[in-house]
């Protein structure tokens, strides 16, 4: 009787250390409007941290490709991708940075071979426990494939998300842009900032599409017939051009300048 109590001991044991190995998984929610993730946490230890696998070739990854793991305090946090099935989890990320000083927000992308841009995830300290949004929204653009480029770095003021979302970083803030069309993400290219990088222009066509982010106002400059034809040529020919103006509410967009012999000062563009 004590050798059975004895065996039944060290296999829960084994079960219990098995289940905190592989970790708990968490299932995605939506993102909900003007919500904060920059939660200050209270504890004297980090309740996220970061970490980096060493053994990639047994997890089927490339050897020269760097993943990344993180933690919930002492548990591996692992994500359910798709809703109906619970056998698609993943723990690999691509790549996990922290978005705030108090280090209780991370933004992680799935490590995926498939060619396809991998999804991103904002994990995140809410009350004690970990909350897991999805930094997505649906589209049926005709133009996603193109335009759909996961992570672009905007200075050190944030990241720009498949031309749908704005994350600032140190508070850790996400902020949907504002689509031209309802149904697809901005079918455009990522040209330059304000100063303040708070107004994001992206070139669509024939126009300019302005997107000031914290407020979600819009404006669209359309351009002239003589808009270069290379790609090079665009950018001096806009600084030439147009001019940033700011409105009454203190909000800057590009506008065509009034005075064709107005002197621009090209401190005011800013690509990143």
């Amino acid at each position: 009787m004590k050798l059975y109590t004895s065996v039944l001991l060290l296999a829960l044991a084994f079960s219990g250390c098995k289940h905190k190995e592989e970790g708990k998984i968490y299932t995605p929610r939506g993102l909900k409007e003007k919500e904060n993730f920059n939660e200050f946490h209270k504890g004297a230890e980090k309740s996220l941290a970061i970490y980096t696998y060493t053994d990639k070739e047994s997890s089927g990854e490339s050897p020269d490709k760097e993943l990344f793991g993180l933690k919930f305090r002492d548990t591996t946090v692992r994500i359910q991708i798709h809703p109906s099935d619970k056998e698609a989890v993943s723990d690999h990320f691509a790549m996990a940075e922290f978005l705030n000083t108090q280090k209780t927000a991370v933004l992680v992308q799935i490590a995926d071979q498939s060619g396809l841009v991998a999804p991103f995830y904002l994990i995140s300290v809410k009350d004690g426990g970990l909350d897991v949004v999805s930094v997505y929204r649906p589209s049926s653009g005709k133009g996603d494939k193109r335009f759909t480029k996961g992570l672009s770095r905007i200075g050190r003021s944030g990241y720009l998300i498949n031309n749908d979302f704005f994350i600032t970083t140190v508070d850790a803030r996400v902020y949907p842009l504002t689509r031209q069309n309802p149904d697809e993400r901005i079918q455009g290219i990522h040209l330059l900032n304000s100063a303040d990088k708070k107004t994001l222009v992206f070139l669509v066509s024939s126009s300019l599409y302005q997107i000031h982010y914290p407020t979600g106002e819009v404006y669209t400059q359309k351009l002239s017939a003589d808009l270069p034809k290379t790609p090079e040529q665009v950018f001096p020919w806009i600084q030439n051009n147009y001019s940033w103006q700011t409105n009454a509410k203190g909000i800057s967009f590009l506008k065509k300048n009034k005075d064709d012999e107005r002197i621009i000062d090209i401190r005011e563009f800013k690509k990143s």
